[in-house]
């Protein structure tokens, strides 16, 4: 993280400053006790949506967490106060040299929440005209990689994945199938080799996984994005580095790299999340499986279904408060970090007071955030999903769960719950 403020007791807003870990109401921890709950850790592992609904019941539509290493945040679980921090930017800031607990000295360089959380330049950190800058020179490199061909891309990846396990009447579609296919698809969006991109499938699941080899991933990332733009000042190409490099805005270096590195992780980890809980939904439903092979049922309606009830971000990080305000009954004081809970959100029974109501037709669902920071890429991640499901039905007639439904497995960090295998056999 670069630009910190000065640490330790004297800086402006430490330990003994009136708005420190100790005034009333302050940081979640002081102000919820010991009803903090961890977002990490083997409950948070296993039962992430339980945590979910007893925090909802105690606290509301806003409760207090901890995160790795027990820094404190607040967790937003309401559908409309997540929406009314992600609409309102001047209120709650992404920009991270705010947080109370990092100017403090609270949160180690080290930490793996550094990866998530910290300040860097990229469009995501910002807010207001630098935010606009440059999320318009991302947009502008993503559509002309998207009018490139990311669908033919997405099919060629597709089609050399499925070849690669064809014969063999058997795969796991998590392993050998949604983990590499985003990855790959972004290698060509990128103008990186195809090889780079399957070694750092494992390093963007770690930045996200967090623990101790979180850091050193997310250092490798960035190693290979620097080599990648250097490659492309001396060789432009027809690719997403090339058209940051060359944009009207002019990105420096670190810029260029910083968005690298947002897009690449982004898009790969949300994107493969979502995939396999297409797959997951279709193969433990005859219903959807038959519609979609047959043409009378679209799977964009598939997906939707799947962006409310199991979106691939389940938490948002971060926003920060720009000032002490209330929010969901409860005092948030200036430089508090909140979390968004996408998928507590979705699952609002405000909202949705009935979860058995279908969703088809709505696209309101947090799945891709929402305001000013909404993601960009959301149209090249729906393309590469909707070919990857149906490409690997009508090859593979016949797919289906080689397993019972109930011996399906999930396994969640503090951001996202990833399934983890997709057993599945068909007629060779």
């Amino acid at each position: 993280m670069t630009d910190q403020t000065p640490n330790g007791p004297d800086a402006p807003n430490g330990p003994d400053a009136p708005n420190g870990p100790d005034a009333p109401g302050g940081c979640p921890v002081a102000h919820g006790g010991t009803d903090a709950a961890r977002l990490y850790g083997p409950e948070a592992a296993t039962d992430p949506h339980g945590i979910y609904e007893r925090l909802r019941k105690e606290h509301g539509s806003v409760a207090p967490v901890l995160l790795e290493g027990d820094v404190p945040a607040w967790l937003v679980l309401g559908y409309r106060d997540n929406r009314r921090v992600l609409d309102n930017p001047r209120q709650y800031s992404r920009d991270a040299r705010i947080w109370r607990d990092w100017q403090a000295g609270r949160v180690e360089e080290t930490s793996p929440l550094v990866p998530m959380l910290a300040w860097r330049p990229d469009c995501v950190s910002q807010d207001g005209e630098p935010h606009r800058r440059l999320r318009g020179a991302v947009t502008d490199g993503l559509l002309a990689a998207s009018a490139r061909g990311v669908r033919r891309h997405a099919t060629h990846f597709a089609n050399q994945q499925i070849d690669a396990f064809a014969d063999a009447g058997q795969a796991d579609l998590v392993a050998d199938y949604a983990e590499y296919l985003p990855m790959l698809v972004l290698t060509r969006i990128l103008g990186l080799p195809a090889a780079e991109g399957r070694s750092l499938v494992e390093s963007c699941a770690q930045v996200l996984k967090g623990g101790e080899g979180a850091l050193a991933h997310n250092d490798r990332i960035v190693h290979i994005l620097g080599e990648l733009a250097e490659r492309r000042r001396v060789e432009p190409g027809s690719d997403f580095t090339t058209a940051l490099l060359e944009h009207p805005a002019g990105l420096d270096p670190d810029e260029v790299v910083s968005h690298l590195r947002l897009v690449l992780i982004a898009a790969h980890t949300t994107t493969s999340n979502l995939l396999a809980r297409v797959l997951q939904l279709v193969l433990t439903d005859d219903y959807r499986l038959v519609g979609l092979v047959s043409g009378q049922l679209n799977i964009s309606a598939v997906v939707e279904e799947v962006m409310w009830n199991a979106p691939p971000l389940a938490v948002l990080p971060g926003r920060f408060a720009a000032t002490d305000l209330e929010l969901g009954g409860h005092l948030i004081k200036e430089g508090d970090l909140l979390v968004l809970g996408l998928a507590p959100g979705n699952a609002d029974p405000e909202v949705r007071p009935d979860p058995e109501v279908s969703v088809q037709g709505n696209q309101s669902h947090l799945a891709f955030s929402a305001g000013p920071h909404e993601c960009p890429g959301q149209n090249i991640g729906l393309s590469i999903v909707e070919i990857g499901v149906d490409i690997l039905l009508h090859r593979l007639p016949g797919l289906r769960l080689a397993v019972s439904p109930e011996e399906l497995s999930s396994t969640a960090s503090t951001w996202e719950s990833r399934l983890d295998s997709l057993p599945v056999e068909f007629p060779v």
